[in-house]
């Protein structure tokens, strides 16, 4: 990685008057914006379905995509909607917070309506597609579809409580029932086509304006997804496929009982005896619809937390070792050096974590918001950072850079920014910890929209260990202010991190 610089910004954050930002539009003049002011990535979280909490990071499936993304007018371009389907139902949704409860309610009947159009009027040529893209994606697809047709007639819950019968993927009673439910299936392999169809469109588009896409993938998958239902061997279960130990981190100074994510853990003795086959069918296929991975808690690989199932909270886990650089040396047999990945080593790092990372050769990350304590030196002033890291005011899981400097921060605290960063009579605490970043020797800075925008804690994407209140935020409208646009280009050009392709 060159030196360069991007935006952090999900596709849900877009706007747009669909309730929900999409692979529509306003993505593409999103691509346009970055390419204007000469950025290099688009930085996006998991594509993934999201389940509780409406968290990407709580997925139905490691592989299937969030349909909500779906551009509604595109499916009106090919005619499987009509300009009045998309009038009576989505211009009921808010510009400026996602409400998912409503999306859900409201965007099924309209998907549904496309699929049966797409049945009776698609072309030969969109019906061959199809046909190519469940053949090549069978080995997921196939159990996703099963898993959610069924989920669906048990009223949404989760496999755990399902009658036990159903329980079992491989039961007679299963086979029935999706023998009753061919249109439900049918359902859910459409909108797969169409979410992988648009979302490799505007991938498309992005690559040709020279701008790459980092996509994330958290490290765990959710209890509540097909690889528990129909995959338990994966995981460390007990003989009834229930799992033994679930994933969270130890207590700390902001947390004082740890953080309790409840997903299951990795069965690594079996990951191990199979050369990690799924991790790396995994890893090829994120590779295959991003240009770079960022890889989420990349220190649970080398030591991870495990909580017992039925503890009262996450303080009553222990650490366990993890993989290793195993891992890596069986990714890159199977998938050739130098992987294009970013390793998330936030947290509680120690010597081990750090000599993995530094093994790998992976960039790690860098958060300029956790430098300032006013009290010693930290590792996480740009001072300290090394050149192969990819550095961040602050990421999706941290308060706003005005919101941290309103809310989070003392006189001190304050005093030693103006301080390190020279701030200027009228500059803001955003446009400080911007330039701050843009001048770090890190390969790569990445810059959030909501900093750009000098927006506060309204704006914050997601505060962990809560639910409620997360992935909501939402860009208002396009285009944005003119002096964003200028501000941007100008720490872009100042600190040498244009586009490396426009040189």
């Amino acid at each position: 990685m060159k030196r360069s610089s991007g935006i952090l910004m999900h596709i849900t954050s877009l706007p747009n008057d669909q309730g929900i930002g999409s692979f529509g539009e306003e993505a593409y003049k999103f691509v346009d914006f970055l390419q204007k002011t000469k950025q290099t990535y688009w930085q996006i979280l998991p594509l993934t379905t999201t389940s509780y909490g409406d968290s990407p990071y709580q997925s139905f499936s490691a592989f299937a995509g969030n349909t909500h993304l779906i551009d509604l007018r595109e499916l009106v371009k090919q005619g499987y909607l009509s300009p009045d389907d998309l009038q009576n139902e989505i211009n009921q949704t808010s510009p400026d917070q996602v409400n998912y409860s409503q999306i859900f309610q409201q965007r099924r009947p309209l998907l549904e309506k496309a699929v049966s159009n797409f049945e009776a009027r698609a072309s030969m040529q969109e019906k061959e597609s199809l046909k190519e893209f469940l053949n090549k994606q069978k080995s997921w697809l196939d159990p996703f579809c099963h898993y959610m047709t069924i989920k669906e007639h048990f009223e949404l819950k989760s496999w755990v409580d399902w009658p036990f019968v159903y329980q079992d993927h491989l039961s007679e009673d299963v086979q029935q029932l999706l023998r009753q439910k061919k249109s439900n299936i049918r359902y859910h392999q459409m909108t797969q086509f169409w979410f992988f169809q648009q979302w490799h469109a505007l991938k498309e588009y992005a690559n040709q304006a020279n701008i790459k896409i980092i996509g994330d993938l958290p490290i765990y998958v959710a209890y509540d997804s097909v690889e528990m239902w129909q995959s338990r061997h994966l995981f460390d279960v007990d003989a009834q496929g229930r799992a033994l130990s679930l994933a969270g981190t130890p207590p700390d100074y902001f947390t004082p009982e740890g953080q309790f994510w409840g997903n299951p853990i990795y069965n690594w003795k079996y990951m191990a005896e199979t050369n990690y086959s799924w991790w790396i069918e995994r890893i090829k296929f994120n590779l295959e619809i991003y240009d770079i991975l960022r890889i989420d808690h990349f220190r649970g690989f080398e030591s991870y937390w495990a909580v017992p199932s039925g503890a009262s909270s996450a303080a009553e886990g222990y650490w366990v070792k993890g993989p290793g650089l195993a891992l890596f040396h069986a990714l890159e047999e199977a998938l050739g050096k130098d992987l294009p990945i970013i390793a998330e080593d936030l947290g509680f790092m120690t010597e081990e974590v750090i000599a993995m990372r530094e093994a790998t050769g992976y960039p790690g990350m860098k958060i300029l918001q956790f430098g300032f304590d006013a009290q010693a030196d930290s590792l996480d002033l740009p001072h300290h950072y090394p050149v192969n890291s990819i550095a961040y005011v602050g990421t999706h899981d941290n308060e706003t850079a005005r919101g941290w400097w309103e809310d989070s921060t003392n006189q001190a605290q304050r005093d030693q920014v103006d301080n390190y960063l020279n701030r200027r009579l009228g500059q803001s605490a955003s446009q400080v910890l911007n330039r701050g970043l843009a001048a770090s020797v890190s390969q790569v800075a990445i810059y959030t929209m909501q900093d750009l925008l000098n927006l506060d804690n309204d704006a914050r994407m997601n505060e962990p260990s809560t639910i409620g209140c997360n992935w909501q935020w939402r860009l208002k409208h396009w285009p944005l202010p003119t002096d964003v646009e200028e501000e941007l280009l100008n720490l872009t050009e100042t600190y040498f991190r244009v586009n490396p392709s426009l040189k």
